[in-house]
Order: structure tokens, then C-alpha cells, then sequence
């Protein structure tokens, strides 16, 4: 479900095995790998034809027995083997590679591999990752495990590579077909853009402007010490000096004013401000509460024009009253840390951006198949065994095995496989957050997605078996092992879901919910909700496991196996009830599988204590918020079509991410409308366009007296495809903005606008808007903001016409440079500002005013 430009990650690491005395290979410095997709489109159902070519550069030939190619590769069947090798996928991404008894890999030969898999392959981040050589010795014992350090991934340039299939209508980005798209946008006067973004419910302006030469004192009234603390930390960056933040009865004349007062913006009096900046350069923030403080502190801070968010500099800030309160009072950003680690200072300068944008809830994935991410002082094994990844046997009990590329070596550097926050990281994570009122929500995945919980409690059964304390081995235990069930998860695992008839199970539950309420507790903070996960247990799970055959005798009104998913969330219910906690999960949480086999809203939760995070928005299940909201449950919009932040931007090859439920990029997450989505899903997730009122006609639409039960937003940042900090922004950046806006901002006049024709005009001139915005000032503030994010800036559109240059660009206010003899283009490159003749291969980058560019591209020719 949830399921870079550098994608050589975790190859570049040593050859040597790390402490576990294996003498290195020489041959497997000489080998060259190189991989290629073939063709999408040769069958008629999905299908990849691909190939590796492997060179074997050494005085050696290698042999069939002696040596073994290993990889992750996003899950897809192998359908047609290589004629002289096999493929199997051993468990989840990770693949092996076999010579057959043929194949002598000769010194100085190159053979090719061709097979085909299922779906399709069209991006670089789709290809085999994290490569590397397992060499066997005479008796077939490993005798070195060696990373592939020379591997190439053939580029991606024929329409059979990049198009998904034959019925793929999506259009290939190229210069051409982005010119087309940004011909509706133009560029508009900096007086036409919203002063701060989220766009503000009433703003008054003046016209003028204030100087400040020095910066002014910051007074507070008692109890917002800590909103004072922030904005005088800021104010000090800013301007180079130490500002020391002072309680006071009053404002004084130049100074900034923290207050809290009655305010009722919309109405709405909770997270509400009240900014004002008059012209003796007083400024005043008053707040329904702190939450409102902090906000409007986050307003003033996003008046300062980008050009002088300098240290040293002075601020130019308008004369200007602004009143404003959030739409939804629940706007969350989730991030995945357990496919690829993030490290805690990534978290925090996440929850700086989050912060400015004004969301106020952090989702915090910290389990899933892959790893475990959290000490638990109790269960050691969680972290000793499942927070690392690196070559074993896929029921190895030392460590998981490699995902997503991570590669052999468990502590190589450049990979993001390994790694777990101590509780002290978490309690600063907590505080951290607390400061800028943002909520951690903590995720602990089960019953599904549960491996890397079960392979760590397997090394503590085997543990104390081995000590012959066969009552401490079970304690903890996941799994039945008599459980035959045959089946595969979202992520192609079948050893991830855990035995829902153990009280074993429970305990385990209850243990590390035990431990997470002590970390809030030493931070200073309540816990008040807590997600279960719950989501994408497979057909097949449990019908095989004599214990929980043994489980539904007892329960004779549970028929079929998936419904045990709802027992086991039933004991969940009770865990965290008697523990005072709401319980938010996966959309599953709240469905039952009914006597005619379709998944329904389960009414036994359906009492307001149970919150479903609803993604799925596709097809059928495009009305699911709606359906689940009308049976009374409150719902947390997650949809996968607008808030999926890790799907790519576009079909281009190098744009990283995943696309299975489509393309998102900022306009996505901005055009939302939370009570008729219907309207805002223009396009399937092939490319094809729909007429939404027809293609949504039979499906449930939110009953206006069930509107209440919408609590909020929640947009996604699922880790597959993203390695370190620089990818979580390119991923996050700058649909993050679009989502904040979406969560934020009151109801836009396209929203519920009936007239189809009427509506797209004003979604276009909203969009122009806040295309222009994005340029003008958000990108811009964010090369700064906080130390600097990796933002994307979007390539030009541009073409040549009878030997005239025509560019544009996706937002407005980008500047495009260009070269004609081969250059990439800089800052010094000319720049395009109106047609121009042009001859040779013209190539072009979007710049914005901080000087960042995007990647080169070369018109085409009409």
C-alpha cells in the first residue's frame, strides 16, 4: 500500500566482510554489472521483459555452485526464467540470481540474462538495488559476500520503456508535452498572491511598508513562555544578535506583543490568531490559545520577504491585520522510518517544516515488515535483532534481511536498512515536537506487517529454549509454528502476520504500549491516541493455524479467517481503552467481511472511539471516507491519489517514487476538496481521463449531517523508495505545501461548484495562483528556512518552432536559462524571456530566485 537522483545507493561500501572472517573474492572487483528494461508493451496483459548483462573482467572464469547474485527489486513474479540461470524472490524485495549448470561465466565474457516479470518497470528506482555476490566453496559454504560496486542501470529513452503498456494514456514528460501543460499558466502581480501560505481566512493590507533596522523586543504575556522562547530564537538568526524574550502586562510601542485572547475566526476558536503590525512597528499576535500564538508567530515569521531572510539584514514588513483559523483541527504528515531509516535530526528539521505549514499532528511509522525502530527496554530483541538488515538466511534470527537496497552489510555506510532511535532520541523527538504543537502519534503495526516483531521474538524464543525456560521462551511469542496458511502481503511477504489466537500476542501488545506510555510520560507529555496500524492482512492468513482454527470453534459467528482481524482489534480496543487511549488505524480496522463477502463498515466500533486513516480512493473504493463517515465513525482523509507524497511527480524515469496509485504532484495535493473529492480525481491512475460525475456516479456521497465526522487531513511519506534526507524533502517538497493549504484554508469556491465548466476555470485560476506562489516565495524561503530544504524545482516546457525557442514553466516566476553549444545551462546562461531564434540542441533549466535549478532538458522540435 504505502507503500535521487543517486541510485547507486548502498553499492559504493567495502568489499570486505566486516568482522565475520571471510577472506574477499579478487573476482568480484572485476565484475561489471549492467541492467535493462526491455519493453513494457510486447504482451497483452502487464509484463516486463528485462535483462542483466554480467562481464567477468578477472583471470578466472566463475562456475555454476561457486557464486550467487543477490538484490531487492519492488516485487514482481518472475514469469519467464533466463535460459541459463533462475531468479527467485527469497522473501518481500529481495531477490537471488543462480547460474544453472551451463552458465560458466568465462575471463573477459559477458553474459546475457533476459527474463519477464509481472506489471511493469518504468522508472530507475524501480530496478534492482543493492547488489551484491555471494561466492560458495567447494563444499558450498559462503566463503565471501562481495557488494557490486561497478553496476550500471541502462537509461530509460524508448516509449516501450517508459509507457506501462499498450493502454498506458499517460504522456511521456518531454519538453513538448510540459510546454502544453503550462500554456494555461501565466505570470501574475506579487500584489495577486495570498501574503502567507496557508492562505489566511481575512487579510487587510494597507499598501505600506515598515523597516526594521534592529530587532524589536519580544514581550509575552504569562504562560507563553515557550511560544516567546521560538520567536526570539528566530528573530536572533535573523538579525545576528541575542534577543532575550521578556513577560509583560502589555504591549509597548515597537516591540512584538504575545498574547491570549478571544478570538473567533470563521467560527472557530481553537489554533485561531490574530496578527497585527501597525505603523509605529508594533506588532501584535493574539491567540484563542498557545496554538494560536505559535501560528500567528509562523505568519509573522512567512512575512519576511525571502530575498532579505538573511542574517544581518533588515526585514521590510507590511502594514497589515490578519485573522485566521485552521479548517480542519486535525492536519497530520506521516513519515515511514521503517523501510529506510530517517535519523532523529531529520525528524526534527521535518517538524520544523511541518511547524511553519501549520500542521499539528506527526504520525511516526516505527514498524513495519522491514524493521523495528524503537528501544523497548523490555523486548531488546526488537532492536538487536530487527532495527538491522544485512545478508543472512531469510529465518535468520541475528538480523533481517535487505530491503529496498540496503545491501549485505548491516553498518555500511550510505545505506538506510539499519538504525533505531534509543528511548532518550524518542523523549527529544517528543519534546522536540510538544514546542511546536505538533503531536506524535506512534505506530506499532499488527496484526499484518508484523515480520520484523516476529523474527525478533523467534531469536528471544530461541534464546531461552536454549536455556531450557520454555515459559519465558513463549512469553512474547507472535507466531503458531504449526500455521501452514499460504498466502502473500502488499509487500509480497508470507511470514509477516502474527497468530491472533496467542494471549502471547496481547502481551506483547501490551508490553510496548506499556513502554511508549512511559516514554511520554518522562517527556512531560500525555498520550492520548495511538495507531494500531491494521492494515493489509492477505487472503489466507490464519485459515491454516490449528490455534486459530482451535479460536473460531469457540467463536462460532466468526466463518471466515479474515474476520479474525476484528477479533484481534477487538482485544486491541480493550487493551488501549483501559489504558485511556483513542485508537486510530488503517481503514481496515473499522470493515468486517459480511455474509455475501464484501467489506462493510463494521458498526461494533462505530461509536466515535475508533478513528479510521482511510488512503484507499481508487476505483470502487473512491466513496470509502464517505461510507465509513456516514456510519458514524470520524475519518482522517488519507487519499492515496492526492497525499501519497512518496508517488513520483511525474512518469520521467529519474523522478523517484512509486506510482501504482498514480502520479502526485503539488497541484494534486492542492486541488483537494475534503466533501466532494469526486471532483478533484480527473485522471485513473493510467492517465486516462474521466468524466467524474459518470465514473463516480454509483457511489456513496457524504451526507451533509455527517460533515463533522471529516476530522481532518493527513498526507504520506512512505519510505520504499526514499533514502536520507535529502530524498524525504525532494519527496515532501513542494507538495507538502499544496496538502497544508488543502488542510488548512478555508472552502474554495471550485470545491462544491456543480457546473463542470465553471469549476475547472476556477480550480485553473486557483492553481495559477498558487503555482505563482510557489515560486515566488515559498520555494525561495525554503532554500533558507531552517538551514535549507532540497526542494524540486520543476523542469521547463519548451519548443522549437521553424527555428524559434518557445519555453515556459510550471510555476510561474521561475526564470529558464538556456545553451545552445552543448553546455548545461547555469546562472550565467542566457536567460528566455520571450521567443527567440535559436539553432543546435537548445537545453534549459528552471531557476528560482534562490539560484536552485532543476534537472536540463532539451526542447523538441515541431
Amino acid at each position: 500500500m504505502k507503500k535521487i537522483y543517486s541510485i547507486f545507493f548502498g553499492l559504493v561500501v567495502t568489499t570486505l566482510m566486516i568482522g565475520c572472517g571471510k577472506v574477499s573474492n579478487p573476482a568480484a572487483v572485476e565484475l561489471v554489472v549492467s541492467w535493462k528494461v526491455i519493453s513494457n508493451d510486447y504482451f497483452e496483459s502487464p509484463r516486463v521483459k528485462a535483462r542483466f548483462a554480467i562481464t567477468n573482467n578477472s583471470s578466472a572464469d566463475l562456475k555454476p555452485g561457486t557464486w550467487a547474485l543477490f538484490y531487492n527489486q519492488m516485487p514482481r513474479d518472475v514469469i519467464v526464467q533466463p535460459e541459463t540461470a533462475e531468479i527467485t524472490r527469497i522473501s518481500g524485495d529481495w531477490y537471488k540470481l543462480v547460474p544453472s549448470e551451463g552458465l560458466i561465466l568465462k575471463a573477459g565474457e559477458t553474459v546475457e540474462l533476459e527474463y519477464e516479470s509481472q506489471a511493469f518497470i518504468i522508472k530507475e528506482t524501480d530496478a534492482p538495488l543493492g547488489l551484491y555476490m555471494v561466492f560458495y566453496d567447494k563444499s558450498g559454504e559462503e566463503s565471501s559476500v562481495e557488494v557490486v560496486n561497478n553496476y550500471t542501470i541502462e537509461p530509460f529513452v524508448s516509449p516501450e520503456q517508459i509507457n506501462r503498456h499498450k493502454r498506458d494514456a499517460q504522456p511521456i514528460p518531454d519538453a513538448g508535452n510540459l510546454f502544453d501543460q503550462n500554456l494555461q499558466l501565466s505570470e501574475i502581480s506579487e500584489d495577486q498572491l495570498p501574503v502567507v501560505i496557508p492562505t489566511p481566512f481575512l487579510v487587510q493590507k494597507s499598501g505600506k511598508q515598515i523597516q526594521y533596522d534592529a530587532a524589536p523586543k519580544v514581550l509575552y504575556e504569562k504562560g507563553l513562555e515557550n511560544e516567546a522562547k521560538f520567536l526570539a530564537a528566530h528573530i536572533g538568526q535573523l538579525s545576528g544578535t541575542s534577543v532575550l524574550p521578556q513577560e509583560a502586562n502589555g504591549p509597548e510601542s515597537g516591540s512584538i506583543y504575545l498574547s491570549i485572547g478571544q478570538v473567533t475566526v470563521n467560527n472557530i476558536d481553537k489554533e485561531a490568531y490574530r496578527l497585527s503590525i501597525d505603523e509605529d512597528k508594533s506588532i501584535s499576535i493574539t491567540g484563542s490559545d498557545p496554538a494560536g500564538v505559535f501560528y500567528g508567530i509562523q505568519s509573522l515569521i512567512a512575512l519576511v520577504p525571502p530575498s532579505l531572510s538573511q542574517s544581518q539584514s533588515p526585514a521590510s514588513l507590511p502594514v497589515i491585520k490578519i485573522e485566521d483559523a485552521p479548517r480542519f483541527g486535525f492536519r497530520s504528515l506521516h513519515v515511514d522510518v521503517s523501510r529506510n531509516f530517517q535519523t532523529k535530526e531529520t525528524v526534527k528539521k521535518m517538524l520544523d517544516l511541518m511547524a511553519h505549514y501549520k500542521l499539528n499532528h506527526f504520525m511516526f511509522i516505527l514498524s513495519e515488515d522491514e524493521a523495528w525502530r524503537l528501544e523497548i527496554e523490555a523486548l531488546p530483541e526488537l532492536t538487536e535483532v530487527s532495527s538491522r538488515r544485512g545478508h543472512t538466511v531469510k529465518a535468520s534470527t541475528d538480523m533481517l534481511h535487505p530491503a529496498y537496497g540496503s545491501g549485505p552489510f548491516p553498518d555500511a555506510p550510505g545505506t538506510y536498512g539499519s538504525g533505531y532511535y534509543t528511548r532518550a532520541d524518542f523523549i527529544e523527538i517528543l519534546q522536540y515536537a510538544r514546542d511546536r504543537h505538533i503531536t506524535v502519534i506512534p505506530t506499532i503495526n499488527l496484526p499484518g506487517h508484523s515480520r520484523a516483531a516476529i523474527r525478533a521474538m523467534e531469536a528471544r524464543y530461541q534464546k531461552f529454549m536454549a536455556e531450557g525456560n520454555e515459559e519465558k521462551a513463549n512469553e512474547f511469542r507472535l507466531i503458531d509454528p504449526d500455521d501452514k496458511s499460504v498466502y502473500s502481503g502488499a509487500q509480497s511477504f508470507d511470514d509477516n502476520i502474527v497468530c491472533v489466537a496467542r494471549e502471547s500476542v496481547y502481551r506483547f501488545y501490551e508490553t510496548v504500549i506499556d513502554a511508549i506510555i512511559g516514554m511520554y510520560d518522562e517527556a512531560g507529555i500525555p498520550l492520548e491516541l495511538f495507531h494500531t496500524g491494521g492494515d493489509e492482512v492477505p487472503e489466507g492468513a490464519w485459515a491454516g493455524s490449528p490455534l486459530c482454527q482451535k479460536l473460531m470453534e469457540s467463536m462460532p459467528e466468526i466463518t471466515d479467517p479474515k474476520n479474525l482481524q476484528a477479533v484481534f482489534f477487538s482485544r486491541a480496543v480493550e487493551i488501549l481503552k483501559s489504558k485511556g487511549l483513542k485508537i486510530g488505524g488503517w481503514e481496515e480496522v473499522g470493515l468486517y467481511r459480511n455474509a455475501e463477502g464484501q467489506l462493510i463498515p463494521n458498526p461494533e466500533f462505530a461509536d466515535g472511539e475508533v478513528i479510521p486513516w482511510v488512503w484507499n480512493n481508487l476505483g470502487q473504493w473512491a466513496d470509502l471516507s464517505y461510507r465509513m463517515a456516514n456510519a458514524g465513525y470520524p475519518v482522517v482523509m488519507c487519499d492515496v491519489s492526492n497525499f501519497y507524497l512518496d508517488m513520483a511527480y511525474s512518469k520521467d524515469p529519474k523522478e523517484p517514487g512509486l506510482y501504482w496509485g498514480g502520479f502526485v504532484n503539488a497541484r494534486n495535493t492542492w486541488q483537494f476538496a475534503p466533501f466532494n473529492s469526486f471532483v478533484t480525481n480527473l485522471k485513473t491512475s493510467m492517465g486516462q481521463s474521466i468524466d467524474p460525475e459518470q465514473a463516480y456516479a454509483g457511489l456513496e456521497r457524504l451526507r451533509p449531517e455527517n460533515a463533522r465526522n471529516i476530522v481532518g487531513l493527513q498526507a504520506q511519506l512512505w519510505g520504499e523508495t526514499i533514502k536520507g534526507n535529502e530524498m524525504l524533502e525532494y519527496s515532501a517538497l513542494p507538495k507538502l505545501i499544496g496538502y497544508a493549504e488543502s488542510a488548512w484554508t478555508k472552502e474554495r469556491p471550485w470545491e462544491n461548484q456543480k457546473n463542470a465548466d465553471i469549476r475547472k476555470k476556477q480550480m485553473d485560476e486557483g492553481w495559477n495562483v498558487f503555482a505563482n506562489t510557489l515560486a515566488k516565495r515559498e520555494l525561495p524561503k525554503l532554500s533558507k528556512l531552517n538551514g535549507g530544504y532540497n526542494y524540486r524545482i520543476p523542469q521547463p516546457g519548451a519548443i522549437i518552432e521553424n527555428g524559434v525557442l518557445r519555453a515556459n514553466v510550471e510555476y510561474p516566476g521561475l526564470v529558464v536559462r538556456y545553451t545552445t553549444d552543448g553546455s548545461e545551462p547555469t546562472l550565467q546562461s542566457t536567460v528566455y524571456s520571450v521567443p527567440t531564434e535559436v539553432s543546435g540542441e537548445v537545453k534549459l533549466k528552471a531557476f528560482d530566485m534562490a539560484g536552485r535549478s532543476s534537472r536540463t532538458i532539451v526542447a523538441v522540435s515541431r
